[in-house]
């Protein structure tokens, strides 16, 4: 599995797909089977940007999003799509290796200024690919243990969280979270996480990969774009 973490152009959706593809073609020369970037990584976390612009929505079949199609590796990427009434929600949208769409999961849980901007979704988040079920959160959702419990219920070995958590107390939120899902749920935890500028707040870095037992198997450092690429021993389900 691989993690994707970069700084984001500020409502640049051409530039952040063309960052993700980039790093999405590394992690499939190192063998990975999925990428994953951060919290609105198609926009950068921008709020009044978004709710300025609509042109920074992407739907599942935008043509802006055809780089990161096809790539032989299965991709999330998490921007913003129309939700229920034409709203706007965060949303992580799945393809597989050959392009196709396999699931769009919206955020359900809306940190701060973001309830100003979105609607939150409801339900879903899971996806299976060559016998593996991913789970799937978005920041402030792997906070609430009954998100990541639904999934890991369902069948679930790994969780993807593709969040923001700043310089400053968000270090230590990023420490103590997600080991702490690993081990109540007995999933294996992947984070990708901001670096540098990310709207009012400045990515700490440090992606990272967790066992179920919420031992640290590997880690970005701060310092700036990283793929973390983790090899995670899941038994495939029957």
């Amino acid at each position: 599995m691989a993690a994707a973490q970069f700084e984001c152009a500020p409502g640049d959706v051409e530039a952040n797909v063309g960052r993700i593809t980039a790093l999405a073609r590394q992690a499939r020369e190192a063998g990975a089977a999925v990428v994953f970037g951060p919290e609105l990584c198609l926009t950068g976390y921008e709020l009044a940007m978004i709710a300025a612009d609509r042109r920074l929505w992407t739907e599942s079949d935008d043509a802006r999003l055809d780089p990161v199609r096809g790539l032989g590796i299965a991709v999330v990427v998490n921007g913003v799509a129309a939700g229920p009434e034409d709203q706007p929600q965060i949303v992580s949208t799945v393809y597989g290796p050959d392009g196709a769409l396999v699931t769009t999961y919206a955020k359900e849980h809306l940190y701060e200024n973001e309830q100003e901007v979105f609607t939150a979704g409801s339900g879903g988040g899971r996806f299976w690919l060559d016998g593996v079920g991913y789970s799937l959160a978005t920041c402030f959702d792997n906070h609430f243990p009954e998100v990541v419990e639904r999934n890991a219920a369902l069948g679930c070995q790994v969780h993807l969280a593709s969040s923001l958590y700043g310089t400053g107390g968000g270090r230590e939120e990023r420490r103590t979270v997600h080991p702490s899902i690993a081990k109540a749920t007995g999933m294996h935890v992947m984070l990708a996480n901001h670096v540098g500028v990310a709207g009012p707040w400045t990515g700490c870095g440090g992606s990272a990969a967790w066992a179920p037992d919420g031992t640290l198997v590997a880690e970005a450092d701060e310092t700036g774009p990283k793929l973390l690429v983790a090899d995670l021993e899941v038994e495939m389900s029957k």
